[in-house]
Formats: structure tokens, sequence, C-alpha cells
């Protein structure tokens, strides 16, 4: 694991912040030892709550199996915080003499609060499965803790240097011993430790370095000098560190091993001279010749069997030497091969498949979690004006400045093209809200690409976890809400929210209805005249279509034809139109020879346009109805052909072919103009937005006169559309307009109605 995820880390760099602070203190008040305890004692609390708040999350974002020990670890934490603070009272209140002994409940407490650690190692788990693993594990152990034990009781009830120093303290220090001896043993010799060894080992060096400092003579002993407060302070901040280093190690995805493989542990015959060791230095002075006679033998017998024990062990370790050189290789290319898997190649940053495993994680945890999903707006320009190369220049940029935006808990993944996410566990809606704040206001800054400066935009969609929710349903919601952003108008972000779903649930409903529907038959279409204005005769209709649902009744367009051009299920729903309306027009033809030729306008999606085929198949509609090509008035929307070949292309196909086109809605979009010069129309219809105010708003009746100026002058018909007055009527008439239609003349009719109404009497007139 990088180092500079912990020095990035607000929490470590409090803890650090704190210690420097009092041991600046020790130094100010340095002759004054009455304050210098004080400051001391009130020191510990924050460093001693530190390492209870920190065991105690990751205790929520632990697996299940290693919650029971990060739980007695918040136990002991608090017991600590407890103890000490109320010391640090006792010794504001009542300071007393200057000393490092804490009073009868801090004592207590301590003692607590250290059993607590000592039952939360022996109950972990071990992780081994043989019985001989499980055999050497035990006798391992039990001689570091016989041993730990064997230099408790002899400091305790017979301590070195006689009657003047504290047996309680000497006994609780040297239980220290045994906590730190046995907590090495733990991460040396257990293959699946609840701790990364690099946030292990602090805490085990905290109970090392406060035995030894206990024992060490002279100045160690007395609360006077500024140096001996540092050093009694600094395992405090030792053992505070070990939980924090572990959330990050965790958070952050960091695989860690369980260290080289060794033939035997070396901790066994550390205790053996260690228990040697004490057991000469507690043999009276009046000893005879036979037992230290006795007690030489035993000594170098010890020594000959560890020794040949050892020598025994070397051609195995040579052996495991070469194997472990070879496992080394293996698992260099494992994780190398695991981190090519879990990593996107072009960015770094997580992908998909470490993404999801880690969200699964957080949301296993039982804290809060947020997800952003961050979509870029308009990638597909730069690729296509600028090449791939910039887009992936692009892609790496933004990258950079998401991982500058989040915290160092935080995962940035990128799931796929122009698509990233982030994790943020432990975050709320307000967190993630400035998150998303962030990357916006980053994302505003432009980024140089080569020659080019590009202002990048984004749409986020943020999703705040529900208990019981899954990682899948949880990147969905932030899907909704980023589809959301960009419905709004993008660079912007959305929070989710259950109106958001339930939308898009009726949306996945209706999509799923919309899919048979053609084959139902539930699909008709109605038409609507368009006649010209001088005389109200009809000279073609726009046919409009129409969804009868079974169950909702009549289903409006504006409400499916959305999803259908996102679906792709426009398609379908095209060709029946294509096919029914050429139909009838073909029927209408030969029912009314008399009446004049009727023109039937069709409304054709971007989508159709592209698909490929289109053309010959409208070509194939024509022949199998008998239609004349100019019976057909195809009629599409300026940006469904907007800087788009294919739709140019199969345009001027379906001119060639004899069919007449219009660009529906004119005016509403702002390539209109630029269309008039690129695409074969042969007539325009002005938007009803254009018509409808145009007898009051001068505005809209300039811009009316202005398409009809350019039709005249392009030699393009104009129609005027939503015509629900007399007074509109004669404006646009007055303003050059020959075709128009509207409520004045008639709303969407059946097709047997526009027979009946309006071809039956031109047969008769004529």
């Amino acid at each position: 694991m990088k180092t500079t995820l912990l020095w990035r880390d607000t929490a470590l760099r409090m803890l650090a912040a704190a210690t420097l602070l009092g041991c600046v203190l020790f130094f100010v008040l340095d002759g004054d030892p009455v304050h210098q305890v004080q400051v001391f004692w009130a020191f510990q609390v924050p460093l001693d709550a530190a390492l209870t708040l920190g065991a105690w999350r990751l205790r929520q974002i632990s697996p299940r199996h290693f919650r029971r020990f990060w739980a007695m670890i918040t136990f002991a934490g608090a017991c600590f915080t407890t103890g000490d603070t109320i010391q640090a009272i006792t010794s504001l209140v009542a300071p007393g003499a200057p000393s490092f002994n804490g009073g009868t409940a801090q004592t207590v407490l301590f003692v607590v609060g250290m059993s607590s650690n000592v039952i939360a190692c022996l109950i972990f788990p071990q992780g081994l499965t043989t019985r001989r693993e499980k055999s050497v594990f035990w006798l391992d152990a039990t001689t570091v803790l016989v041993g730990g034990a064997v230099a408790a009781w002899c400091f305790a009830v017979n301590p070195l240097g006689g009657a003047g120093t504290d047996r309680v303290t000497a006994g609780l220090t040297s239980a220290l011993l045994v906590v730190s001896a046995f907590s090495a043993t733990k991460v040396a010799l257990i293959k699946a430790p609840p701790m990364a060894r690099i946030a292990a080992w602090p805490m085990v060096a905290a109970a090392g370095l406060q035995g030894v400092i206990t024992f060490l003579p002279g100045d160690f002993q007395q609360a006077s000098q500024p140096y001996v407060f540092v050093a009694r302070l600094l395992p405090s901040l030792l053992i505070a560190m070990g939980p924090w280093i572990q959330r990050i190690v965790q958070t952050s995805g960091h695989v860690y091993g369980t260290g080289r493989r060794r033939g035997y542990s070396l901790l066994p015959y550390g205790m053996i001279a260690l228990t040697l060791i004490i057991f000469f230095a507690m043999l009276p002075a009046d000893v005879s010749s036979q037992l230290w006679g006795a007690a030489i033998g035993v000594v170098v017998i010890s020594c000959l069997v560890a020794g040949r024990q050892l020598v025994a062990f070397h051609d195995n370790m040579q052996l495991i030497g070469r194997l472990d050189i070879a496992l080394d290789e293996v698992r260099g290319h494992e994780a190398q091969m695991r981190v090519q898997a879990s990593t996107d190649g072009l960015t770094g940053l997580a992908n998909r498949t470490r993404f999801t495993t880690l969200l699964a994680g957080a949301l296993d945890s039982d804290t809060d979690v947020a997800v952003l999903l961050i979509d870029l707006d308009d990638f597909k320009t730069v690729n296509d004006t600028m090449g791939h190369a910039a887009g992936d220049a692009l892609l790496v940029s933004v990258a950079a400045r998401l991982r500058e935006a989040v915290r160092v808990t935080d995962v940035v993944a990128r799931l796929g093209g122009d698509e990233f996410a982030i994790l943020l566990p432990g975050a709320g809606a307000v967190i993630a809200g400035q998150v998303a704040d962030d990357i916006q206001r980053r994302f505003s800054e432009p980024i140089e690409i080569g020659q080019h400066v590009l202002a990048t935009r984004a749409s986020t969609g943020v999703a705040c976890a529900r208990p019981g929710d899954e990682p899948s349903a949880l990147l969905s919601n932030a899907d909704i809400a980023m589809y959301e952003a960009k419905r709004r108008g993008k660079s912007m972000w959305v929070e989710y929210t259950d109106a958001m779903g339930e939308r898009i649930s009726a949306d996945a409903v209706l999509i799923r209805e919309m899919a048979q529907a053609v084959e139902r038959g539930e699909f008709t279409l109605l038409y609507q005249p368009i006649v010209r204005l001088g005389d109200g005769v009809l000279t073609g209709v726009e046919s409009l279509i129409r969804w009868n649902h079974p169950t909702r009744g009549l289903v409006s367009p504006i409400e499916f034809i959305p999803l259908a051009e996102r679906t792709g299920q426009i398609v379908a729903i095209g060709r029946f139109a294509l096919r029914e309306a050429c139909r009838q027009a073909a029927e209408w033809r030969r029912a009314h020879p008399a009446a004049a030729p009727v023109m039937v306008g069709v409304n054709v999606a971007g989508r159709q346009l592209r698909e490929p085929g289109f053309v010959a198949e409208v070509e194939a509609v024509l022949t199998e109805f008998g239609l004349p090509a100019s019976g057909l008035n195809i009629e599409v929307t300026e940006t469904a052909v907007f800087d788009d070949e294919e739709s140019t292309e199969a345009l001027f196909d379906l001119r060639g072919l004899g069919v007449r086109l219009s660009l529906d809605d004119f005016g509403t979009a702002a390539s209109s103009l630029g269309l008039l010069l690129t695409t074969p129309v042969t007539s325009l219809k002005l938007d009803r937005s254009f018509v409808e105010s145009i007898t009051t708003v001068g505005r809209q009746a300039a811009v009316a006169n202005a398409v009809s100026q350019m039709a005249a002058a392009l030699e393009l018909s104009s129609v005027a559309e939503g015509i629900e007055t007399a007074e509109q009527r004669e404006v646009l008439q007055g303003l050059g307009y020959h075709y128009g239609q509207g409520y004045l003349f008639a709303r969407p009719l059946p097709a047997a109605e526009i027979a009946a109404t309006w071809l039956a009497p031109q047969r008769s007139a004529a």
C-alpha cells in the first residue's frame, strides 16, 4: 500500500498533530512537573478516544468474522478513555505529587481494557486447518504466554531493585509485555490476521515500548524530564494509529499477504532465553556451587538441544528458501494479474469488477454508502473531431481530476467508455453532494489536450444506499439520476428520488408492452387535413399514430414516442405507420378518383432514416400498394438529420424516388438555416409555437414572415401548423402561406371520416 495514502489521511494527521502539540507543551512546561502531568493525562484522552472510534468504525466495515475482534478492541479503548478521563480530571482538581501512576479507577479500567485485548486475541479464529498446524501454533503461543507470565510473576512478586518498586505497576507493565509478545505471535503465525502488518506493528510496538520504558532506570522513573513525558505519550499514539491505518488498508482495496513462510518460529527460543535470564537474575547471592552447576548444566543442555534443532532445520530452510523464491515469482505474477484484472488499463482507476466488489463490501458493513455515476457530456464529439488519441488523453485528465475531488477512503472507477463511478463509504447525501459540487467545479476548468483547450462537462447521478440495497440496485439508481441530469440539460448533478424510480419503472412497463403492441394491432392512424388557405380545399393529410392500449385506453404519442426512439422500437412502429398510411392513401385514390389527389404525410424518425434499407423499404411499399411516389410526403424534424451524413444521404435517395420531403416543426432547432442548404426538402412546416400568438406578438409574426420568405426564395412550399382561429388564418395567408392545418379546419380524424367529410364532397363537387 502506498504510504501517500497514510500521509493524506485526516485522522492520522490529527493524531500526529495532537501528539506533537503535547510534546511541545512538555518542553514549554519544563521544570513544572505538576502541569506536565496534567498535560500528559489530558492528551491521553483524545488518543484513547481515537483508538475507540477507529476500532468501532473498523467493526462496521470489516468482514463479519472480524467484527467481534474489533468490538472487543472498541470496548478496551472505551475503558482506557474512561479511566484516563477520570485521571485527567483528578490531576486537575487534586494534583498531588507528580506521577505516571493512575488512581484506583484508572488502574481498574486499564486492567479491564487490557484483559479485553488479551481475550480478543485468544478467541480470534486462527485460520488453521490441519491438526499439525493447530498443535504447532498453540505450542508456540503457549511458550510465549508462559515466558511472559514468568516475567510478570517475577517482576510483580519479587521485582529487581527491591522494595522501592511499585509491585502493582510492575505487574501491569509485565502484563503489557505479555500482550505485546502474544500479539506478535498472532501476527507472525496465523494465516489471516484481523489487521495488516502495517497496521498491527504500531500497536505491538506500543505495548513493547511501554514495557521497556517502565523498567528503564534513572530519570525514566521520575515525572520530571520532558523527554520522559514524550516517551510515555508515544505508546498511546502508536496504539491509536493501528485501527486508522487498517481502515485505510480496507477501504483502499489493498491486498496484503502474510509474508514469507518460515520453517520454524524463533519466538519460543526467545521465550526460553528470557526465562533463563530471569532464572539467573532471581537466584540469591548465597547459592551453593552444586546449584550453580546444575543451573549451568540446564542452560548448556537447553542451548545444545535448541542448536541441534536449528541445525536440523538448516537444510529444510535452504529448500524452503528456494521454494519461497519460486512462490514469490508466482505470487508476483498473480498479483500483477490481479492488478490487471481489477484496474482500468488507460486511467489506472479501478474497473467495473473491482468497483462492484468494493461496493458489495461497503454495503455489507452496515454504514452509510453513496455512489456517484459520472458520464461526460458530448464525449463522442471529441473522438469524432479530434481522434481517439485525444479522447483517451481527455479520459486520463478526467480521471486525475476525479482523484483530486475525493477523500482518501473513496474509490474512483472507470466503468467503461466515458462513464466513471465513485464509491463514498461512510458518506450520506450531504457529503455526496459536496463531492458532486467539487467535481462540477473542477470540470469547469479547461483541459489542455495537445494544441486544443477543451471545456469538459459531465452529468452526475447521486444515489445513497438504503438498508438491503444490492450493488446492482444502487448503481441502477445512480444511473437513473444521471440520465435525469442529462434530461434536465446536462452539466449538473441530480440525486436519485423514488419519483424517478417510479417513472423509470412505469417506462419499463410501457416499453415491454409496446414491444407487443404492433403484433397485437393496438396502433392505429388518425389523419389531420392540410388545406389551401385560400379556398379550404383538401390537399393532403398528416398521419398521426395513436396507441389504443387494452387497459390504459388511448396513450398519447408524447408518452411513448420518446421511449420508442430511445429503445429502437420506433423502427417497427414507423414501419407500421408507413405501410398503413400508404395503403390508406392508395385506397382513397381508388375509391374517390374524381377528388383531388390527396398526398399523405408520414412522420419519420432519425433512427428510421439511418436504418439500412429504409429507402428500399419505402420503394417496396409504394410498389405494393400502387401509390405514386408523389403521393407520399415524408416529414422529418430538424434534429433528426442535423449533422448526420447517413440521414442526409437517405433523404437524397428518397427524393430521387419522387417522394416529397418536409422539415417538420421548422424554426425550433438551431440547425434550421443550414439544413435548407444541405437537405433536398420540398416544403417547410412552421411550428405551431410561432402560430398560437401570431396575432398579438410581433416577434412571432416576424419569424413566420421570415420563414415564408425563405420558402418562397428557395421555391419551397410552406405549411403553417396549429391554426385555430380565422384571424390566424388571415394573418398567415397575408404573410404568404398557401397551406395550413389545425383545429380551425379539423382535428385528427379516422380514415373513414376523412373519406366521408373531405373526399366525398370533393367528388360530388367535381
